[in-house]
């Protein structure tokens, strides 16, 4: 495995995220400089660039002295400081599909350029849904939509960070043979993207009208969460970074997108049952948030399944105190959590998951012009996180 992906790894778990351009222009710039090999650090190193670009969009130049200074802020605020892993995934990827012996510069370039795309989608994400689930801290600090001068108003701003990966893509790759190959990719991801945290938000809020009552727990089962997972977290996080790659990499088999997207969205199940583990037994230290979960109702892994091994009384339990915002109620479902041994049942579905899917990529990359390694990084990346 390449050196550039050591740079990537989260540390494990041990368990009891400047040249102005033209739209204009018939011809798109060149990516913003980067060293190669993509590795963080040149990855990192293109963003004032590519926020200076964006917040002083040479279309409304009119509007420079006026909301200049408010994009670049969001961007600057939003869209770098986690971990980067979507975006890295891109050129990482990139250079896993295509032999180093036929990859220029420019070339790493635009795969870097792409993979900001991707962060700058999930910007917009996590922007809206900090509104959504009334979140108040986001890697580390307040949303971004808790800042004194911003409040509501921010859901305006996802809806620019929405608008700038499509900026990106229109001056740096429309003149590229796969152009519409990406529009079509991001265009569908987002769409489900949105409908999964439709169905996670509606989830939530069905459940709140009727918590308390008889049954009232009925449909968090784990074909609703599945769904969930699926369509808000797995396609964007997982598949679309290596998609995206692929499209760039001049890949054109249907079965081999099917193939890739089979192991990833099955990753990105895994990613989001510990994303839910972390929201219940996590330290907001280490995570960077506080986690709401168990006050917002979700239909997360941990209550799941708690609810297909609970007694009836337990379920009791959990219709009467599950969803709401006081501390003592919450104090109650983590006390039943801990007597349901939930601890012991996440480690057993991750030692049992990591052994089926390294079974699949085996058995998908067999012959396959997908080298294993594109799925094995994602796997290091992901399996025993600590946030």
């Amino acid at each position: 495995m390449r050196k550039c992906f050591q740079q990537l790894l989260i540390p494990r778990r041990s368990l009891p995220m400047a040249t102005q351009v033209s739209l204009n222009s018939s011809l798109p710039p060149d990516p913003p400089k980067c060293t190669p090999p993509s590795d963080r650090s040149s990855f990192m190193s293109l963003f004032p660039t590519l926020a200076t670009s964006l917040s002083c969009d040479p279309t409304t130049t009119d509007l420079h002295p006026h909301l200049s200074a408010h994009i670049s802020s969001l961007l600057h605020y939003t869209v770098p400081g986690g971990k980067m892993n979507r975006g890295l995934s891109v050129p990482a990827t990139y250079q896993l599909l295509v032999p180093p012996s036929t990859t220029t510069t420019h070339e790493l370039q635009l795969a870097n350029t792409l993979g900001w795309t991707v962060e700058l989608l999930q910007a917009f994400f996590l922007v809206a849904d900090d509104i959504m689930d009334g979140s108040i801290t986001r890697r580390g600090q307040p949303c971004w939509y808790k800042k004194q001068d911003i409040g509501l108003g921010a859901f305006n701003d996802s809806i620019i960070l929405e608008t700038c990966v499509y900026s990106i893509i229109r001056n740096y790759f429309r003149s590229e043979p796969y152009y519409l190959d990406l529009l079509e990719n991001m265009l569908e991801v987002t769409k489900f993207t949105t409908y999964g945290q439709s169905l996670d938000t509606l989830s939530a809020h069905n459940f709140t009208q009727v918590k308390g009552q008889p049954n009232s727990l009925d449909s968090f089962d784990m074909s609703r969460y599945s769904a969930i997972v699926k369509y808000k977290t797995s396609y964007y996080s997982f598949y679309l970074p290596v998609s995206l790659a692929m499209n760039i990499a001049g890949i054109k088999d249907p079965e081999l997108f099917k193939g890739a997207k089979t192991i990833l969205l099955e990753m990105g199940h895994y990613f989001q049952v510990t994303d839910d583990f972390l929201d219940c037994f996590g330290d907001p230290e280490v995570t960077g948030k506080v986690g709401t979960d168990i006050q917002d109702g979700k239909c997360s892994w941990i209550v799941v399944k708690a609810l297909e091994i609970a007694s009836d009384e337990q379920k009791k339990i959990l219709a009467l105190h599950y969803g709401s915002q006081k501390t003592e109620d919450v104090e109650v479902v983590k006390e039943l959590y801990n007597k349901l041994d939930l601890i012991e049942k996440y480690n057993a579905y991750e030692t049992q998951f990591y052994a089926d899917i390294l079974e699949h990529i085996e058995k998908v990359c067999a012959g396959n012009a997908i080298p294993k390694e594109v799925f094995t990084t994602f796997l290091n990346r992901i399996y025993k996180r600590t946030s």
